[in-house]
C-alpha cells in the first residue's frame, strides 16, 4: 500500500493513527512540527523544553520501528498563528487559533514535507471522517467523528479540497476511550504527555499574561469604561482583551443581579454588560466563509450550527450573502454568540461549511456621565 505522512503531535492520538496504518499494511513515515517559539525571558517554552519533549516523542516512535523527522515551523506559526491571536484579542475579538493553523500550517506544511519524501498522503489524529467523490458528489467531504464527544470536525472546517483529497483520519471511526485503552494496554501512560484542553502555544492556559508579556505597552493602556445597557458607567475595565462574551466572574462591579459580558465595543474601548436574558441573540453574520463538503450555495439552506466546539448544534436556516459570507438565523436565540469564534454548519453529519462571526453591535446607547469608575 501507498507510503503515509504522518503529524506525530508527541500525544497518544498521533501515535495511534500511525500505527492504525501500519497495521493496515502502509509505511509510515513520522514528520513532527515544532511549533513553540520561546518567549521573552522563556517563561512558556524553552529550548531545552522542546528538545525533551522532541526525545520523548522519538524514544516512543522508535519502539514501534517509526523514524520522526523534525520541521521547524516556528517562523510561520509566529507569523499566521501566534500574532493574529494576539491582535484579535487586542481588537475585542475572542479568536480559535486551530481553526487558523490546520489549513494555514499544518495541513499544508506536513503535506508539502511529504511529497518532499516521496509520499502523497497525510494523516493526522484528528477525531474526524472524510469521504471522497462518488455517485452523489463530485468533492471530498468531512463529517464528524463518530465519537460524539471527542470529534473535531469543527476545528477542519477551513480546510481545503485538496488538503482533504490528500489526507486520512485514521481515528475518525474510534472512540477516545478506544484509544486510550490501547495506551494503558501498550503501557505509554508515562511515556506520552497528558493531552491538554489549553492553547498548545500557552500551556499554561494563561493568554491574559502571555498576552501581556508580548504586548505590555498596548496592555498597559487598554483600561476603559465598563457600562450597562443603557451607557451609565459601572466600573471600570482592564483591557478588552481580558474579557469575552458571556463571561461573568472577575468584572468588579458590585450589583444586585448577575451581570455578563454582552460586547466588546472597540470603537467606545468599553465593556458592556447585561443580564443573562440580554446574551441570546437570534442570528449572526460569519465572514471567510469556506464551504467544505458542497459548492458555495447562493440559495438559503437548513443547517445546525456550532458557535464554538462544545456548543450543541442549533438548527437555523443559513442565507449566503456573498460567496464567504453568510447571515444565520437560529430558530431559538442562542446564547453568548462571540465574535472572533468559527461559526461551523453542519447537514447532518456532514460539515457544510463555516467561518468567523462578525462583530455586532447590541445597542448603541450615550454613555452617561453619571457615575464613575472606582
Amino acid at each position: 500500500m501507498e507510503p503515509v505522512a504522518v503529524a506525530l503531535s508527541g500525544g497518544v492520538d498521533s501515535l495511534r493513527a500511525a500505527l492504525l496504518l501500519r497495521e493496515m499494511g502502509h509505511e509510515v513515515k513520522g514528520l513532527h512540527m515544532r511549533l513553540l517559539p520561546p518567549s521573552p525571558g522563556g517563561r512558556w517554552s524553552t529550548e531545552e523544553a522542546l528538545e525533551e519533549r522532541e526525545g520523548a516523542l522519538r524514544n516512543v516512535a522508535s519502539r514501534f520501528g517509526i523514524d520522526v523527522n523534525v520541521i521547524d515551523c516556528r517562523d510561520l506559526f509566529e507569523q499566521m498563528v501566534i500574532q493574529p491571536f494576539l491582535n484579535a484579542y487586542l481588537g475585542g475579538l475572542t479568536p480559535n487559533p486551530c481553526v487558523t493553523c490546520n489549513p494555514q500550517v499544518k495541513f499544508p506544511i506536513i503535506l508539502r514535507e511529504a511529497v518532499n519524501l516521496g509520499v502523497y498522503t497525510m494523516a493526522t489524529g484528528h477525531y474526524a471522517r472524510v469521504s471522497p467523490p462518488d455517485d452523489n458528489s463530485d468533492r471530498y467531504r468531512l463529517f464528524r467523528g463518530l465519537d460524539v464527544g471527542k470529534d473535531q470536525s469543527y476545528f477542519l472546517f477551513g480546510l481545503t479540497q485538496e488538503q482533504l483529497a490528500g489526507t486520512l483520519f485514521p481515528l475518525g471511526g474510534r472512540t477516545k476511550r478506544e484509544v486510550l485503552h490501547w495506551a494503558r494496554s501498550m503501557g505509554l501512560e508515562r511515556e506520552i504527555p497528558r493531552e491538554s484542553q489549553e492553547i498548545c502555544f500557552i500551556p499554561r492556559g494563561g493568554y491574559q499574561e502571555f498576552l501581556m508579556e508580548r504586548h505590555p505597552a498596548d496592555t498597559d493602556t487598554a483600561r476603559g469604561p465598563i457600562l450597562d445597557r443603557a451607557g451609565n458607567v459601572l466600573g471600570e475595565h482592564k483591557g478588552l482583551f481580558a474579557y469575552t462574551i458571556g463571561q461573568r466572574r472577575g468584572l468588579g462591579i458590585a450589583s444586585t443581579a448577575p451581570l455578563y459580558v454582552l460586547e466588546l465595543d472597540v470603537s467606545a474601548n468599553a465593556v458592556r454588560v447585561g443580564s443573562a436574558v440580554d446574551l441570546d441573540r437570534p442570528e449572526l453574520t460569519a465572514a471567510g466563509v469556506n464551504w467544505v463538503s458542497i459548492m458555495p450555495r447562493e440559495a438559503p439552506l437548513r443547517c445546525s450550527v456550532k458557535i464554538r466546539h462544545q456548543h450543541q448544534p442549533a438548527p437555523a436556516l443559513v442565507t449566503p450573502l456573498s460567496t464567504d459570507r453568510v447571515r444565520i438565523v437560529f430558530d431559538s436565540p442562542q446564547r453568548a454568540v462571540t465574535p472572533g469564534q468559527a461559526a461551523v454548519f453542519y447537514d447532518g453529519e456532514m460539515l457544510v461549511g463555516g467561518g468567523i462571526i462578525e462583530r455586532f453591535r447590541m445597542h448603541t446607547p450615550t454613555p452617561s456621565s453619571a457615575g464613575s469608575p472606582p
